[in-house]
């Protein structure tokens, strides 16, 4: 039997799911973390998590008001990668998203979260907050999914983020 791979961003990613359990967002089971290629030539860190703030996933679906907000769940997306996109910009990653889910299991249009790349996890807990609230609402494809938010970035770096950099620049030079 061989033991589960440990992934650069795991640690990074535990914090943030204890700091939201903490705070009282609940998550759900499915949050995990991954690594692939999916061009070829880029390498990815992701991690999903999945929240429950309307605490309505347990129920059948005829029983969640209609008017109930995230009544599918709402999602937090990290992702890192190497490469550049298409079309010339900086290298995408790290980056925070969120989008809310669909009954289909689908999401909308992943929207930018306003927090650094490597933000504290306590960062996360606030902006998303103010996800939930609508305080930071969600953009459209065709604005590149900028938030509708005018306030910022939200919060600061996590105190290991150097730490973090360098494990992943390291995973990203292994193969």
């Amino acid at each position: 039997m061989t033991e589960p791979r440990t992934l650069p961003h795991d640690p990074y990613i535990t914090a943030v799911c204890d700091a939201l359990t903490a705070a009282g967002l609940e998550l759900t089971d499915q949050c995990w973390t991954d690594d692939t290629e999916t061009r070829g030539i880029y390498r990815y860190l992701n991690a999903i998590i999945t929240l429950d703030p309307s605490r309505v996933l347990d129920r059948d679906d005829e029983d969640i008001p209609a008017d109930t907000d995230w009544r599918h769940g709402l999602i937090l997306i990290w992702e890192w990668h190497s490469g550049r996109e298409e079309n010339g910009d900086p290298e995408r990653g790290p980056v925070w998203q969120f989008a809310e889910l669909k009954g289909d299991g689908s999401n909308e249009y992943p929207t930018w979260l306003p927090v650094h790349g490597y933000a504290s996890p306590a960062s996360i807990v606030e902006a998303a907050r103010k996800v939930i609230s609508c305080d930071i609402g969600a953009g459209h494809s065709f604005n590149f999914g900028q938030p509708t938010w005018d306030g910022g970035v939200i919060g600061d770096e996590w105190d290991q983020a150097l730490d973090l950099e360098a494990a992943v620049t390291a995973w990203d030079a292994e193969e």
